[in-house]
């Protein structure tokens, strides 16, 4: 069974203006009647269908597969009501980790999210001092939450 295992932080928005030579990613969730997302991504020039189960600490069920993009286009439109998370990805290579930075547009414009994808929970992770926070477990930063609870409508808190 696959695992995806990792952490998630908000990230410093002054380093967001470093960034170079990121990759649209626009996903859209197919309503399910569970803790269970079924994601149809875009990413670039590819498309990917992905199913999720429910996150426990740090870790998930992951199950993902590459699929025609016009296929995840009709899903996204067909299955998701064309509604989408729409974001540009990085990848910064850090210690011994890669992280994925995540610059949101649309509706969740102003928000910045790095991912790291850990082998196990114990995993050490050598921390960039552009990740200020850590928001790992926390659901309203789930990317699947941001298309239905969007950041633009989040009091401050």
């Amino acid at each position: 069974m696959a695992k995806e295992i990792e952490r998630k932080f908000l990230v410093d928005p002054g380093f967001v203006k470093r960034l170079e030579g990121g990759i649209h990613i626009s996903q859209g969730y197919v309503k399910t009647s569970d803790k269970t997302v079924v994601r149809a991504r875009v990413k670039g020039s590819r498309a990917f269908l992905t199913l999720k189960g429910e996150v426990n600490n740090m870790t998930c069920s992951e199950f993902e597969y590459e699929i025609p993009v016009q296929d995840a286009k009709a899903i996204i439109e067909e299955l998701c009501s064309g509604s989408t998370v729409d974001k540009t990805r990085y990848e910064i290579n850090h210690g011994v980790h890669l992280w994925e930075v995540d610059i949101f547009h649309g509706e969740n414009i102003g928000l910045v999210v790095a991912e790291v994808e850990l082998s196990s929970e114990t995993d050490l992770v050598e921390m960039p001092v552009w990740a200020i926070e850590e928001v790992t477990g926390q659901i309203k930063y789930f990317n699947s939450s941001l298309l239905t609870a969007p950041f633009s409508g989040w009091q401050d808190e």
